[in-house]
């Protein structure tokens, strides 16, 4: 096995390993939180992650034993979470005060995004195999999308957040 195939798979892993994290937490986050959009949200990410997790693992498989991409496998059913979609439910606001968790679950998805971004983007850059780098940067687009989603949603729910919990001065 090549050097390249080797970093590539050390890739693979990494991204692999963080696909299981995210679908864990998601997982969490759509048990944990009281709102029902967000909890349909949360689902949804946590089936994308699942996915995502399957198809890096065939790649994977496949590299191991064959030292190429699987042929045929492709990422199919990207969850539909934009910036101008809220996550959670217009209900939110009327408990602002007590949404601590939906707060930390969005600065938590907001950072898990960012940190995938930045692995994806990193492996397209350092594959020469075409189609590995298609799909690495498949998948940082699609986080991209999760990633700017769950920021405008923060963003969106910031101030009154800080204003209902006593922490603005404003």
């Amino acid at each position: 096995m090549d050097e390249t195939t080797r970093n590539l798979m050390v890739g693979l892993r990494e991204a692999m390993q963080a696909e299981r994290y995210g679908q864990a937490f998601y997982q969490n986050a759509a048990m944990t939180t009281a709102d029902p959009q967000g909890k349909e949200v949360f689902e949804q990410l946590a089936r994308e992650e699942r996915e995502h997790f399957e198809f890096l693992a065939a790649h994977y498989k496949s590299l191991l034993t064959h030292q190429t991409p699987a042929a045929g496998v492709r990422l199919v059913g990207h969850a539909k979470v934009d910036s101008a979609s809220p996550i959670f439910s217009s209900q939110l606001h009327a408990r602002i005060k007590e949404a601590h968790f939906e707060m930390s679950a969005l600065a938590i998805a907001v950072q898990l995004e960012l940190n995938a971004i930045t692995h994806y983007r990193a492996m397209a850059e350092k594959t020469s195999i075409p189609e590995v780098k298609r799909f690495f940067e498949e998948l940082a687009s699609w986080e991209k999308s999760h990633y700017d989603a769950f920021l405008h949603q923060q963003q969106a729910l910031q101030d009154e957040y800080w204003t209902a919990s006593g922490f603005s001065p404003f």
